[in-house]
């Protein structure tokens, strides 16, 4: 269990960091007068909540993953 804890924890992590380079982008579009501020601010609510259903997807798989592993 402790092997599946710390590779949900990776994969956590993993998600944050594309979700941090593609705020970025997007920052760097705006800044560049490419997309608007609020476009801006959508997109990355949009990031966001992609975000957030992929760490639930990766909590829920980890939970069933704890549930097998300790039903030995």
């Amino acid at each position: 269990t402790k092997q599946a804890k710390n590779e949900a924890e990776n994969s956590r992590v993993a998600v944050r960091n594309i979700r941090r380079d593609a705020n970025s982008d997007l920052k760097d579009l705006e800044k560049e007068k490419e997309i608007s501020e609020d476009n801006q601010r959508r997109a990355e609510e949009k990031v966001q909540k992609l975000t957030d259903s992929f760490i639930d997807a990766i909590e829920s798989a980890y939970k069933v993953k704890e549930a097998d592993l300790l039903s030995f």
